[in-house]
């Protein structure tokens, strides 16, 4: 949770209560303030933004209570510029806010993400050459009013919350501080007003201002409207700016926006500009979308969809929240940005607008949970989905495996929770396997496995680096088997659920046998022409014996590997037990108390092995090899990247092991 403003002791004149940022506040201003940031022009987005959500959920609230847009019903932006006191502000007559409201969501970054929000910032800054944070960030985690900050040495939010009597005003340099204090005549909605820099005299231009709107807002379904104020050099009742037709004439409510819902336009008039720019609009986003979903759903029920994917993953894309970012809209009115119904939770990477014909206008948030109308909407919406990346997919691989690397973990839930549709994405899923550095379908996959080859070859880890690393996978790419390469969390869950791929098993490279005895291989067989069978490793079984009476209770078995080609010991589940990733997983989140025993495998060719079973046929070898058993057990813990339980113990057995050995050269 966030953080509390702190209170400190003492009254402004205005006799307002001065309180402080909270500090991933304050160290946001900072580098609000002091960015190097060249398109500063976008705070007017965020702000217009803003304003029109609040627009959006006042005109929600008052469905169920008219009171509260009395007096006001027409929704709208104003943008106000003030040469004379070298101001602009942008008011909307929205929502409003109450002075909790003001304190918990100026003075603090009041929503899910903060932590990694700040950590983004600091890995931008300390990647960049000039030690300065990416501000591209901005907007992506709710921060955007702190862009103000950028063009403002002094923001003034003036506001009154719908339904309430009281208004407030909140006021800070960025500096550390802010105050609150109340506001006598507020009137319903916030207006944000900015003390301009000495260096943004250009927000002060009628035309500037046109032309950003024009950029970035003229998607915004409310009108914008523009006013400029007099200065006083010029006659009574006029101001001082041309209109874009050079005339002289003063600008006064001027309309800057089209003012019309863009996912009702016809899909021809839009383009590609247009499109990007209301995806930063409502994904609060600097990169472009890399897909877009523009349909229109009649028959039974009628739907409008206008649906991003994103290029980047966002930074809270794993909250465990899992909230939808597709907002829903009934006959253009907003509803909710928060519809679990609407959206698999899978498909949250997803930013836009579902807008129905066929919702009550007054639904609630109960109703939406099993409203059926909604059921086929998110039926209708996720084959859609599902179709176009398929379709993408197989017309542009090398950008669909850019998709993947970004969003598949996230779609890979979808494999766990959703059977409906699961046999679409096992088709969409990419996997990185041990044959070549592409990713990898599963059809391909199947397409080339190799002669007696039954299963599909798996190996978890918790990255893709340790899992190329892992000693299970040495036989098999000996065959030439292709294994692949999992290191996402959800594949030990969606992997036992699923099971199967057309009739192939999924199988754990390390759990149970190895099972290559079947497989052919045409460069193994070539090999195994050319070389000599190896000699039985004699005392074998002695070896393995004497290993197993020492270890005990600590592993489940001691056994010869047939997986193995260069290390000398690899740890193994049994064929019953979970996956040992997944033991590690659940250890780590304390859902496992004791950790199961595994079996320790010895590579019978490896010559540490063999020089082992020869001492272990000799009279007194249970005392020579009483510290073997243990040091092969915590090498093969090692190369699993865990810890050594006991590293004293550790150290004093390989300290004996060493001295013997050179005590008998």
């Amino acid at each position: 949770m966030a953080k509390t403003a702190k209170k400190k002791s003492g009254k402004k004149k205005t006799g307002g209560d001065r309180l402080q940022f909270q500090a991933e506040v304050g160290r946001l201003l900072d580098i609000v303030a002091n960015s190097l940031y060249s398109e500063k022009e976008i705070f007017l987005r965020e702000l217009i933004s803003n304003a029109s959500d609040a627009c959006d959920r006042l005109r929600h609230a008052a469905l169920t209570a008219p009171d509260l847009a009395a007096g006001d019903p027409d929704y709208k932006i104003a943008i106000t510029i003030d040469r004379a006191a070298n101001t602009l502000a942008v008011a909307d007559n929205g929502i409003g806010m109450n002075r909790d409201d003001l304190v918990d969501d100026l003075g603090t970054i009041a929503r899910s993400g903060t932590a990694a929000f700040m950590g983004a910032l600091k890995e931008t800054e300390a990647k960049s050459e000039d030690g300065t944070a990416d501000v591209n960030l901005i907007g992506q985690f709710g921060v955007g009013f702190y862009s103000a900050f950028m063009v403002a040495d002094e923001v003034t939010v003036t506001t009154r919350k719908a339904g309430e009597t009281s208004g407030w005003r909140w006021v800070s340099d960025g500096k550390g501080e802010f105050t609150v204090e109340a506001a006598d005549g507020a009137t319903r909605g916030t207006t944000v007003t900015m003390v301009l820099k000495d260096n943004a005299g250009e927000y002060l231009e009628p035309a500037r201002i046109r032309h950003i709107v024009k950029t970035y807002s003229d998607h915004v379904s409310f009108p914008i409207l523009l006013t400029v104020l007099a200065t006083g050099d010029e006659d009574e009742g006029k101001d001082e700016t041309e209109d874009e037709s050079g005339t002289g004439e003063a600008v006064t409510d001027e309309i800057v926006n089209q003012a019309s819902a863009i996912w009702a336009r016809p899909k021809a008039d839009i383009d590609e500009q247009t499109h990007k720019e209301f995806y930063h609009h409502v994904a609060h986003a600097m990169d472009d979308p890399w897909l877009t979903l523009h349909f229109k759903a009649e028959g039974m029920i009628e739907y409008t969809g206008l649906l991003y994917v994103p290029t980047a993953r966002p930074f809270d894309i794993f909250h465990p929240e899992r909230k939808s970012h597709v907002k829903l809209y009934v006959k253009r009115v907003f509803i909710t940005d928060d519809c679990e119904a609407l959206l698999p939770s899978w498909l949250r990477f997803l930013h836009g607008v579902v807008d129905s014909e066929d919702l009550p206008l007054n639904v609630s948030r109960e109703l939406l949970q099993n409203n059926p109308v909604l059921t086929r909407i998110r039926a209708g919406v996720t084959s859609r989905v599902l179709n176009e990346l398929t379709a993408r997919a197989e017309k542009d691989p090398e950008g669909y495996a850019a998709f993947w690397e970004a969003f598949g973990a996230v779609v890979k839930e979808g494999l766990y929770e959703d059977f409906e549709h699961r046999e679409k994405l096992l088709g969409l899923a990419r996997f990185n396997g041990t044959a070549d550095d592409e990713l990898v379908g599963l059809a391909d996959y199947v397409g080339r496995m190799k002669e007696g080859q039954e299963a599909i070859y798996y190996i978890t880890a918790d990255d893709l680096a340790q899992a190329r690393r892992s000693p299970q996978l040495e036989g098999f790419r000996a065959k030439g088997i292709e294994v692949l390469l999992l290191a996402d969390p959800i594949d030990e869950f969606w992997l036992p659920s699923v099971g199967v791929y057309e009739t192939k098993p999924f199988k754990s490279v390390t759990r149970g046998g190895a099972d290559l005895a079947d497989i052919k291989s045409e460069d193994a067989a070539e090999a195994d022409e050319k070389k000599e069978e190896p000699k039985p490793t004699e005392g074998l079984d002695a070896l393995v014996a004497l290993i197993k009476l020492e270890l005990g209770e600590a592993v489940k078995d001691v056994r010869r590997s047939d997986r193995l080609t260069d290390s000398a010991v690899c740890l193994v589940a049994d064929e019953g037990d979970i996956d040992m990733n997944l033991q590690r997983l659940l250890q780590q989140h304390n859902q496992l108390e004791n950790a199961l025993p595994r079996i320790l495998e010895i590579n019978p060719t490896h010559e540490l092995v063999r020089r082992l079973a020869a001492g272990a046929a000799k009279d007194g070898a249970q005392d020579r090899l009483r510290d073997v058993g243990y040091l092969l057990l915590d090498q093969a813990r090692i190369l699993e990247g865990e810890t050594v339980p006991d590293p004293v113990a550790y150290a004093k057995r390989m300290t004996s092991v060493m001295t013997a050995a050179f005590a008998e050269d």
